[in-house]
């Protein structure tokens, strides 16, 4: 132990125990105190989430430097949170960072919680807590972090782990610990099953009550050896452990799922013995996860949300109890419906912010001790069950933005791909014309009508602008933009009335009227048909829908509900999914009063211009060139690396569905890109020869068009910008005042 780091910050007022030890923050009934002015006061913690990464990096690898924390402690404390919370250990520069951020705030410093991640693959694995390697696991990592935030931790470098030599002491600054993760309720289960004699334990800090099981034993465990661990550097501070809805103390009849209701871990079970700092109760709770939240009450008399955390609270009588996780994602993805707006996705930033704000205020009118939302900045690294399974190769998902991934954008702060602040959709064209090469190339546009199309890309989005000849008007024309990726897709089609191209598309993107402006894929390259129907015949997928060039464009759909039924849940339920190919049109410029985050396309005049998100167009990975691939998925998919994309225009008479453009031709092809530019990961395109005439051909010769091609990326260009939802948790935050709604 570093005697000299023992009592550092002195200056912070504290009460000093009989024994010599330091309290800052304790329990007291069902609030946690805070001592200041001389006196314990009631103390409502609100606070966020902190991740260990950034774009282009995953976090094992832990790349967030100085003034990153710094800049971020200073808008997460002008938000008014007072805490955040950390997963596990990070960089010792996180901690001398908030020391030196708090030293400089003396007056209103930033607290953190402090996780300890538990053994979590090899608990899943082996099924058994008590296994002599997890528990020595375990118990390595909470020595080495208790360590860590009293600057008495030099640690070598090791993958994936944080390392290096912690000096700062910022235990003066910890409002307490949380030990472990989300419980895998099998392992629960297996483990009270395999230590039946194991369901009591006492230590001099923390022990069982009389009811407790064999695994609840073994977290008393864990938390007492915590409190041992710490109890030598002088302080005490409220332990805790993590816990989620999945094996929380209540009872869910409607549930459909065996595993989301088999056991409990339950924190009354727990209790200090001289700890006078206290213990809490922590809680992840979502409004959309598990299903129970949307099943309960169908017919929507009561707030599921609130009614769940009144039920939860009232069991965890004469303790505090605190929800350490909620929100919802800013993303176009959709993973889980819920009722009252509440779904996983499908919410832009604004109504993002207003949903987060929402739930902190419930939680905080149920008499919580505290509200930490997940989370304050954007996850790229993230995955979702609904995108897995073509969001490949998985180890490249942090280097881009899939906005259907709905994991990847709970953020507060929002991280976006390198042209967010260039290329503003708004139906204005300056942003295009000051963007050079090759961040941006010309397309083959030999379509009457069509002046120019240019295109550009970045992490998030592939940009399209179309310059018109004429004012473009959705009521009596529309623009059709169809993308050939892979070999294969429809050469004829509704969409193509007379129409018939040498090569197929794999995804069409419709511009006209707001309510048909969105992004097909062709029938027999349908992830969503491919994997749930064909493969595990959840829904229909008919043999015209199997055939190749079968003419049909299906909507974009993502699944949100699997189709259930016993003996493998307890009731059944349908299959349902969410159409994710619309494009909303309006503008993404965080200036304007309309900012919409999901904007999509937007004209004025003869100026039109659209995004598309990576997947919606095939990309498995962008940074990679790889598609998905035509082969049938088995659990995932196949993906195949392309050269580029074709974009093929034309434009459709409303009134009388007369196609302008692919008139029948052939053409000399050129796919030649230009000498790569310095690595921005941006564009590298090849110029566009027009495609000539011909008498030879009656097909359409898309494979004479030039590929909109670039260079795959490794280094990651991104921008961080706060969202509107940040202003909405000011707001909230504001109004709490850090004050419990009883005892305050």
């Amino acid at each position: 132990m570093r005697e000299h780091d023992v009592f550092a910050d002195r200056s912070i007022e504290t009460e000093r125990q009989a024994d010599g030890t330091r309290l800052k923050f304790k329990t007291a009934g069902e609030n946690l105190a805070i001592f200041q002015e001389g006196k314990w006061q009631p103390f409502f913690a609100q606070g966020v989430n902190l991740g260990a990464t950034v774009p282009g990096h995953y976090p094992g690898e832990l790349p967030i430097e100085r003034a990153d924390y710094m800049r971020w402690f200073e808008q997460i404390r002008e938000m008014g949170a007072n805490v955040i919370r950390v997963y596990t250990r990070h960089q010792p520069v996180f901690y001398d960072a908030l020391v030196n951020y708090n030293r400089k705030h003396a007056d209103d410093p930033l607290y953190f919680i402090q996780g300890i991640w538990s053994p979590e693959e090899q608990l899943i694995e082996k099924q058994d807590a008590y296994d002599p390697e997890i528990e020595a696991t375990f118990r390595q990592e909470i020595e080495n972090d208790v360590r860590a935030v009293y600057g008495d931790l030099e640690m070598p470098a090791a993958p994936g782990q944080a390392s290096g030599d912690y000096k700062a002491n910022a235990g003066p600054y910890l409002l307490g610990w949380s030990i472990g993760t989300e419980w895998d309720p099998v392992m629960v289960a297996n483990t009270n099953k395999r230590h039946p004699d194991k369901a009591s334990y006492v230590g001099p800090f923390f022990a069982t009550t009389a009811k407790a099981s064999p695994f609840e034993a073994w977290l008393a465990e864990m938390t007492d050896f915590a409190a041992k661990t710490e109890q030598p550097y002088g302080w005490r501070h409220p332990m805790s452990f993590t816990n989620w809805v999945t094996t929380d103390v209540l009872s869910h009849p409607k549930e459909p799922l065996f595993t989301e209701d088999m056991v409990s871990v339950d924190a009354t079970h727990l209790k200090p013995v001289q700890w006078n700092a206290g213990y809490f109760a922590s809680y992840h709770v979502y409004p959309y996860y598990p299903d129970f939240f949307r099943l309960d009450d169908p017919g929507g008399r009561t707030d599921p949300y609130a009614s769940y955390l009144n039920k939860l609270k009232a069991y965890h009588q004469d303790m505090p109890i605190m929800v350490t996780e909620y929100g919802v994602p800013s993303s176009v993805g959709v993973s889980h419906v819920a009722p009252l707006g509440r779904s996983q996705g499908g919410r832009n930033e604004t109504e993002q912010g207003k949903v987060d704000a929402e739930l902190t205020q419930i939680i905080h009118d149920a008499g919580y001790a505290g509200a930490v939302l997940f989370m304050w900045q954007d996850e790229w690294f993230k995955k979702t069950w609904n995108t897995m399974p073509m969001e490949l190769p998985e180890d490249r998902r942090a280097y881009w933005l899939n906005v259907l991934t709905n994991e990847k954008q709970f953020g507060l702060l929002g991280m976006y791909g390198g042209l967010e602040d260039k290329l503003v959709i708004d139906g204005e064209d300056g942003d295009w014309r000051k963007l050079k090469e090759p961040q941006k190339a010309e397309l083959f546009s030999d379509v009457p009508g069509i002046e120019s199309i240019e295109a550009a890309h970045d992490e998030a989005y592939v940009y399209l602008s179309i310059r018109l000849d004429h004012p473009f008007d959705p009521a009596k024309e529309k623009l059709e933009l169809g993308a050939d990726t892979l070999p294969g897709g429809n050469r004829h089609g509704d969409e193509l009335p007379g129409k018939t191209l040498d090569e197929g598309l794999e995804t069409l993107i419709t511009i006209g009227e707001d309510e048909e402006t969105g992004v097909k894929i062709a029938a027999n390259y349908d992830m969503e048909k491919r994997l749930y129907g064909y493969v595990y015949g959840m829904i229909d997928m008919t043999a015209k829908e199997l055939k190749d060039d079968s003419g049909l464009f299906n909507d974009w759909h993502l699944p949100v509900s699997l189709k259930m039924e016993p003996p493998d849940t307890k009731t059944a339920h349908p299959y349902e999914h969410a159409d994710v190919g619309k494009l909303r049109r309006g503008t993404d410029n965080p200036a304007s009063a309309a900012y919409d985050s999901f904007a999509m396309w937007q004209y004025k005049d003869g100026f039109v211009e659209v995004r598309i998100p990576w997947m919606l167009l095939g990309l498995a990975d962008p940074s990679s060139l790889q598609a998905v691939s035509y082969e049938m998925p088995e659990e995932a998919f196949s993906t195949e690396r392309i050269e580029g994309i074709r974009f093929v225009p034309w434009i459709v008479d409303e009134e009388t569905n007369r196609v302008i453009g692919l008139e029948a031709g052939a053409g000399s092809e050129d796919t030649t890109s230009p000498e790569p530019a310095e690595p921005t990961g941006l564009v590298e395109s090849a110029e566009s020869p027009g495609v000539g005439p011909t008498e030879s051909s009656e097909a359409y010769p898309v494979t004479q068009i030039p590929k909109y091609t670039w260079e795959g990326w490794d280094a990651v260009h991104y921008m961080e910008r706060l969202k509107p939802s940040y202003n909405a948790m000011k707001e909230v935050y504001e109004a709490i005042g850090q004050r419990p709604k009883t005892g305050g």
